[in-house]
């Protein structure tokens, strides 16, 4: 009898054919894995899991008694309990290496747009509104030669901060829970404490990881000490950003703008506030989102899990003492 994955919220499904021989593959897509009655029940014979921002708790790890690996198909490992699954025996891992020149691309992306009203621009041209020559009320803001601040100087922050300054001649501020010298060395990157990115910076952009420090980083306080003229990006996660402070501060006028890849709950609902504002740029969590990315997430993935069924270390284990 083959042993048995499942396969969760993993669109690349082809990438799972090199399993198919040796395992038994069960695929699970947008279900509610708490109520979910095959999925509950898949979960008593499961050795290894891949897939997608699947939460993997105590609940879930007492249903699963033979689990021994849980492959995140993303950078992020946040929805993995990792303390407890190494109590419990259970590897971790994730795919990072992949997505940071693809994420870094759709960020600054977001910020060029919000700047240049791209979005909104392109909506006022399709609903006939463009008669002639454009006024005051059409006109945006430059990039270029401005002060770009990055709250979180990793892999992604590092790439980002690479186009600002060498494609847009742009000054960078960071900050950071420690010094990158290359990022320094290579963009003239300045460090600096947090107050000061925050009042110095034309465009914040927040890269962060969640975690207990940095949920709800961004507040009411951090919002005031903003520039009425910055643009604040967040391509970290939604609970990095107090969302009803951002709004308040939308409504108040104390920042420019805002570019959003990432929010407290997804999807947002067609109601959201953050959709009535003309000056937010609102983009459905694109970060890796091209299939050349997301294919090399997946073969990742696929790997890590493959190497744990097969009782090696995988690649990218998060919780190495699990192995002791």
């Amino acid at each position: 009898m083959k042993r048995k994955i499942i396969a969760y919220n993993f669109e690349l499904t082809e990438t799972l054919e090199k399993l198919t021989d040796e395992f038994k593959v069960q695929i699970f897509d947008t279900i509610n894995p708490k109520t979910d009655l095959e999925f509950l029940l898949a979960l008593k014979e499961v050795e290894g899991i891949v897939g997608l921002a699947l939460p993997v708790d105590q609940e879930l790890l007492e249903r699963a008694p033979k689990l021994k690996i849980v492959s995140n198909n993303s950078t992020g490992f946040n929805n993995l309990s990792i303390e407890v699954m190494t109590k419990r025996g259970v590897m971790g891992t994730n795919t990072p290496g992949v997505l940071e020149d693809t994420t870094a691309d759709a960020i600054f992306g977001i910020l060029l747009a919000s700047a240049r009203r791209i979005a909104e621009l392109d909506h006022f041209v399709k609903a006939g509104n463009w008669k002639g020559h454009l006024t005051k009320a059409e006109y945006a803001i430059d990039v270029h030669h401005k002060t770009l601040g990055i709250i979180g100087m990793g892999k992604i922050g590092s790439a980002i901060a690479k186009r600002a300054h060498l494609g847009f001649d742009m000054n960078i501020l960071y900050h950071n829970r420690k010094r990158n010298i290359e990022a320094e060395e290579k963009y003239n990157a300045a460090y600096c404490d947090l107050d000061t990115l925050l009042k110095e910076a034309d465009f914040v952009c927040l890269m962060t990881p969640l975690t207990k420090e940095t949920e709800n980083l961004i507040s009411n306080r951090e919002f005031k000490l903003m520039k009425s003229s910055a643009i604040f990006v967040n391509g970290s996660r939604g609970r990095t950003v107090d969302e009803a402070a951002l709004i308040e501060a939308l409504k108040n006028k104390e920042i420019h703008g805002a570019a959003l890849d990432v929010y407290q709950i997804e999807p947002l609902k067609k109601d959201h506030p953050l959709l009535q504002f003309p000056n937010v740029v609102t983009t459905p969590h694109i970060g890796s989102s091209t299939y050349e990315t997301e294919r090399k997430m997946a073969e990742l993935a696929v790997e890590n899990l493959l190497a744990g069924l097969k009782g090696k270390r995988p690649r990218n284990l998060i919780n190495p003492e699990v192995l002791n």
